[in-house]
């Protein structure tokens, strides 16, 4: 199975060099500028995650996906990650199809329930739905994604009667986000898309048992052999040093944030420490490090992609355009080598 590497963002607000936040359209354009260079440093794939609060304000993905088509020529583009739950799969199949049609099918999409729930109130939504939603939903967006007039009905949107949905493109290639729920696994084996490991904390060792899965599940529906890919947060520099301290406090920061409303507990240069090192989940250090340690997972987890999310909120763009331009040229060349 192809190796394929790529880039993540969530289009953190970044700050300029006098550590003044940037504006929202200064960081949107900012991101665009960003996928143009992972396009030129050779890297397959470059995914928007969408959020919707004040320091990610990356809501609208594909329009900012189809800005960095325009301007570049091979890399894939897609999100990282949809929240499906609170979208209508219809207007998603349709802005991606578009984008499809737009950047020379070179579009994806990773569908995933939401762990972060911001859109959900936004779009009048109830978390009491949780469930229900993002598998009903996921349905009829495989329903969509094999073509043809679109007969369906499910408890959360109206149905469908032989609804011809347009644009008519080639089917592109979609991923579900899993990052802890084997429910989530089969799901995805289930409807025949690929998995998407998100591993933002912890040893990404145990999520083995998911590839197990997976292949597994692959087989008992009668599916052929579909790619699994790694999503984890990194940061590259020059030295290991400058990489740590760099990314520390951005992180602190931000972890302490989410820690009042998703139970993450403050981060200690000790817990720092080790996600930094070999059994953690963050893959900060200089290019041979975070290369080592990017082989080492795949390997463990049987995955033929890995999607780098750099960037945290604060760190300046031309921060985040080395670590690119380093993951591309250094890093990536490195991990091919190590798992030739």
């Amino acid at each position: 199975m192809t190796t394929t590497f790529g880039l993540d963002t969530f289009g953190d607000v970044t700050q300029d060099a006098s550590g003044t936040p940037l504006s929202h359209a200064q960081t949107i354009r900012n991101v665009v500028e960003q996928g143009v260079l992972a396009d030129q440093v050779g890297l397959g794939f470059f995914g928007i995650g969408e959020h919707h609060t004040p320091d990610m304000p990356l809501s609208a993905a594909d329009v900012v996906l189809a800005a960095i088509a325009a301007r570049t020529s091979s890399i894939h583009l897609g999100s990282a990650v949809t929240v499906l739950s609170s979208d209508d799969p219809v207007r998603v199949y349709q802005r991606f199809s578009t984008l499809n049609a737009v950047s020379g099918g070179r579009a994806e999409v990773i569908l995933g329930r939401g762990s972060s729930v911001d859109s959900f109130p936004l779009f009048g939504y109830d978390l009491a739905d949780y469930e229900d939603l993002f598998e009903e939903k996921t349905h009829l967006f495989a329903e969509l994604l094999k073509g043809g007039p679109i007969t369906w009905q499910g408890k959360t949107r109206a149905a469908l009667h032989e609804q011809d949905v347009v644009p008519y493109t080639e089917p592109f290639p979609t991923w579900i986000g899993v990052g802890g729920s084997p429910q989530s696994v089969v799901r995805a084996a289930s409807y025949g898309f690929s998995l998407m490991l998100a591993i933002i904390g912890g040893h990404p060792g145990r999520f083995a048992p998911f590839s197990e899965l997976y292949r597994h599940a692959l087989e008992k529906f009668g599916r052929d052999p579909l790619p699994i890919g790694i999503h984890s947060p990194g940061h590259v520099a020059p030295t290991d040093e400058q990489a740590r301290e760099e990314f520390w406090p951005h992180y602190l920061d931000m972890i302490g944030r989410l820690g009042k409303t998703r139970g993450f507990a403050t981060p200690t240069p000790e817990s720092y420490a080790h996600e930094v090192g070999p059994h953690g989940a963050l893959f900060v250090g200089s290019p041979e490090t975070v290369a080592e340690k990017m082989a080492r997972t795949m390997k463990k987890l049987d995955a033929s992609r890995f999607d780098l999310k750099y960037g945290i909120g604060g760190l300046p763009h031309e921060s985040l355009m080395r670590t690119i331009e380093l993951y591309g040229t250094k890093v990536v060349p490195l991990v091919q080598d190590m798992l030739a």
